[in-house]
């Protein structure tokens, strides 16, 4: 009887060259099934799924694969000067195929081919489950988008038909048709799977949630909806026994007081008494000697209460997540509703379609702007901006404006986030500045960090707090897909930032769930122009 397919790490443990711990004997199996790995950025969740695929070897303990393990990385790079089949990995065997119908019946072909007699079959059937079926197999890598090629790679793989399957953050380049085609993919898969993402459609597809935190792993049994919902009730649980701890250790810290208050109301009068000599001098040395050893023990006790209550604390603090929220109070950037923030008129941007007609945006409206990869939306962005001179047509903004670039390259790195963040608002003072940048979580000697050290997540909030702190102060916010390589807690602090903006807002995005959740009022589609759209009419909830 075969075993099922499954992998299991055994007391693994992983260090960065520099010494930095990932993991110290970490203990950890998933069986058949879709899981989904999640944890904050830097947890070592990507860290993981390569030491599993071998691409990275631990320092201690074992993988061990019971069957054949396929990997799609985050950042996919194929060959541009690949063809498609080769990619897919299947070109020797068609070539072999091609020979045989050819009428040349040489035993490697036959070696080649094996029992794989439909491979182009199910390769052109695959491309098309997954919206390639434009591509042709003679096709090269550098004519595909980069969407595109994530799909490729992911057929490949599916092809092989691996009896794991690991995913990196696979949404990450894709669009919204295409993530359609891959939560299919996902939904269809019949064997053992561990997906790594930020995007919650896909993590509502899996059967459980392993939570990576602190070089430990906690399960949750369903998907990701059900598993923020065990969480925010073991996090209410948990802030209840933060609140009853606080309340025994003022409890404790009074009894002590009090009790030290006894003890010095009894030492004078043992000393009144002493004075005044009212007893033989060997009974009152024998109440003193009493006395002085019933306080000692009783203090001890008291202490050892008060350090028992502060140890109750400091577990009860240690089991809430320290998922900060920012903070963020922006009165400046509101825009009055009616009010002209936008215009375009007839533009042809330097690449993509010519918009006809025109655009309004006015008042607090919240736009997000869809489409396809290579659509043009960036493009449009940086237009609206003044970053790309348009071929012809007019752009007017009536307000002051930031951009926000999926790059994050607004941050000089030599600069620290204090530094960068006066840099867009000259006129501010020092204390100014670390007040506001505390409400986006940069505290203290935090604020001091050079932009280059900081973690992706850290960067964003730093590239926020700088465009949303400007001044004057930017009554048109646009952001482009600000979700991608962000973990659940930084996507959360980004809608929490979104909620206090008072300004217009344009972002352009996949990420439905997210677009849905800070408000968006007006939904444009970008394909070959712009025009209204809804979320339903994109495969979204209805």
């Amino acid at each position: 009887m075969s075993l099922s397919p499954s992998l299991t790490g055994t007391s693994l443990s992983f260090s960065w060259p520099d010494g930095t711990r990932v993991f110290d004997g970490l203990q950890i199996a998933f069986g058949p099934g879709r899981t989904g790995l999640v944890g904050a950025n830097g947890a070592g969740k990507s860290t993981l799924l390569k030491l599993i695929a071998g691409e990275l070897t631990p320092s201690g303990g074992t993988v061990h694969v019971h069957g054949e393990i396929g990997y799609l990385p985050q950042n996919v790079t194929l060959d541009t000067a690949l063809r498609v089949d080769e990619a897919l990995g299947i070109a020797a065997r068609r070539a072999a195929l091609h020979a045989i119908e050819a009428g040349d019946a040489a035993e490697e072909h036959f070696a080649t081919v094996g029992d794989d007699w439909d491979v182009e079959e199910r390769a052109e059937a695959m491309l098309g489950e997954l919206g390639l079926g434009h591509i042709g197999l003679d096709r090269t890598i550098g004519e595909v988008s980069g969407g595109e090629s994530v799909l490729l790679r992911l057929a490949a793989l599916l092809l092989r038909r691996p009896d794991v399957l690991l995913l990196d953050e696979p949404t990450n380049n894709l669009d919204l048709y295409a993530r359609r085609r891959l939560y299919a993919a996902v939904e269809a898969w019949p064997g053992v799977m561990v997906v790594v993402s930020h995007d919650r459609e896909l993590l509502d597809l899996v059967d459980q949630i392993a939570d990576l935190r602190a070089g430990e792993v906690t399960w949750f049994g369903g998907t990701f909806s059900a598993y923020e919902e065990a969480l925010a009730v073991g996090q209410e649980a948990a802030e209840r026994m933060v609140r009853v701890a606080e309340s025994d250790l003022r409890r404790q810290k009074r009894e002590l007081a009090e009790a030290q208050m006894k003890l010095a109301r009894r030492k004078r009068y043992g000393q009144k008494m002493w004075d005044s000599k009212r007893e033989p001098k060997i009974v009152m040395g024998a109440r003193k000697r009493a006395a002085q050893e019933s306080a000692g023990k009783h203090r001890i006790l008291h202490e050892e209460r008060l350090a028992e209550a502060r140890e109750r604390l400091d577990e009860a603090v240690e089991a809430v997540r320290d998922d900060d929220e920012i903070r963020v109070d922006l009165p400046h950037t509101a825009v009055p509703l009616g009010r002209s923030v936008l215009t375009l008129r007839d533009l042809q941007p330097a690449y993509g379609a010519r918009m006809e007609g025109g655009l309004d945006v006015h008042g607090p409206e919240r736009i997000a702007l869809v489409g396809r990869n290579g659509a043009g939306k960036t493009t449009l962005l940086r237009t609206i901006a003044g970053e790309l001179e348009p071929v012809a047509g007019e752009v007017t903004a009536h307000v002051p404006l930031r951009f926000l670039p999926q790059r994050l390259d607004v941050l000089d790195d030599g600069l620290s986030v204090a530094e960068n963040v006066a840099r867009f608002a000259p006129g501010a003072t020092g204390n100014r500045i670390r007040a506001r940048l505390a409400r986006f979580l940069f505290r203290g000697a935090r604020a001091d960090q050079p932009a280059g050290t900081l973690s992706g997540g850290e960067r964003f909030r730093a590239t926020l707090a700088a465009l949303m702190l400007a001044e004057p102060a930017p009554q048109l916010l646009m952001l482009d897909e600000p979700t991608n390589n962000l973990d659940m807690a930084s996507v959360r602090q980004l809608v929490t930032a979104l909620e206090s903006y008072e300004g217009a807002l344009i972002v352009a995005g996949h990420d439905l769930p997210f677009l849905e959740s800070i408000g968006v009022t007006r939904w444009l589609l970008l394909e070959g122009g712009l025009r209204e759209t809804t979320p339903e009419a994109l495969g979204g909830p209805a």
